[in-house]
């Protein structure tokens, strides 16, 4: 069966609650990144928040995997490339995806020895998300897990930095993209943060200036890619590079370039409730848009409504009606 859009990520079980500035420092937790640890550091920082058990949420995460949720519940044919083992966990994270119109095309792996993966995202009063992520089984993910049979002409593919800390996933990411391109699709990838931009310069370059049709990134990730301080000098390198260039920058206005064409999308002011998700529904709002043929501005527009949604309530998957929120300024 083919698809409309198709992601492909890390599958990870976010385990959301809140957190004060002198807990993370007590932890020892950076605020405001994301973090990869090990299975002992990850079960120490699980066992930190027993006290707060009552108040934390467990919720289907992953960058991409929360971007494909967002494109099901907008009714886009959906569907998401991830590893998760057949344990409790796994099984609840592919019974979710499905509840969020999003087709998960990769059965739970029984008889691997890890687990399903989680993340542990400590939530500060300012809203600011500080995630601790063991990978599990995700980090096997590999080029057997995708099949080309999944795409069709005019499939939109995204792709996730995260996969690039592992050969295998570097192997799957290239595999699906030589699918999608194949099949006449669109493919893209988030930049992820600017860690993963340090740790995969020279790979990310050769993505933008090559098989990627379109890439997003914040401030700072591509501040990290060009190696600029000038954000405007980041743009136009990136611009030469790709032929859709898409910069969020938090609580301003996004910048989108295409073919010559420079626009920015405006972004009404909200206090963060919690600014998990932000950037994955952004993405979900702009790829939206762009599958729909929408002007560049107008999907720009409908990225900072979705991303707007999710930072007004704890978690990183939308839960108001968005193409409500699209249609009430005329959008959809």
């Amino acid at each position: 069966m083919a698809h409309r859009v198709i992601g492909i990520g890390n599958a990870v079980m976010d385990v959301i609650a809140p957190a004060t500035n002198g807990e993370l420092d007590r932890l020892g937790v950076r605020k405001g990144i994301m973090q990869l640890v090990d299975r002992d550091r990850s079960d120490f920082l699980m066992a930190s928040r027993d006290e707060a058990r009552e108040r934390s949420r467990l919720v289907p995460g992953g960058s991409v995997a929360n971007t494909m949720a967002g494109l099901g519940r907008l009714g886009l044919d959906a569907a998401f490339i991830g590893r998760v083992a057949d344990d409790d966990l796994g099984r609840a994270y592919a019974h979710e995806m499905g509840a969020d119109g999003v087709d998960f095309v990769n059965a739970p792996v029984a008889g691997a020895g890890l687990p399903t993966s989680r993340s542990i995202i400590h939530v500060t009063p300012d809203g600011e998300r500080s995630m601790n992520t063991w990978l599990g089984i995700s980090a096997e993910l590999g080029p057997g897990d995708v099949d080309p049979a999944l795409f069709a002409d005019g499939t939109w593919l995204f792709l996730e930095g995260y996969l690039f800390d592992k050969d295998q996933g570097k192997a799957a990411f290239l595999k699906a993209a030589d699918a999608c391109h194949a099949a006449g699709g669109q493919a893209g990838i988030a930049l992820s943060d600017p860690f993963c931009v340090d740790r995969h310069r020279d790979d990310f370059r050769r993505l933008v200036a090559g098989s990627m049709d379109y890439v997003i990134g914040n401030i700072h990730e591509w501040q990290a890619l060009y190696q600029v301080e000038d954000l405007d000098r980041a743009l136009q390198l990136a611009a030469a590079d790709c032929g859709t260039v898409i910069c969020t920058r938090s609580g301003d206005g996004a910048i989108l370039i295409r073919e010559g064409e420079r626009v920015t999308a405006p972004v009404h002011r909200v206090t963060p409730v919690d600014a998990t998700g932000a950037g994955d529904q952004f993405a979900a709002g702009l790829i939206y848009g762009l599958v729909a043929g929408q002007p560049l501005a107008v999907a720009g527009r409908m990225g900072c409504i979705a991303a707007a949604e999710v930072i007004g309530h704890v978690g990183a998957r939308p839960e108001a009606d968005v193409m409500a929120l699209f249609r009430a300024e005329g959008l959809a």
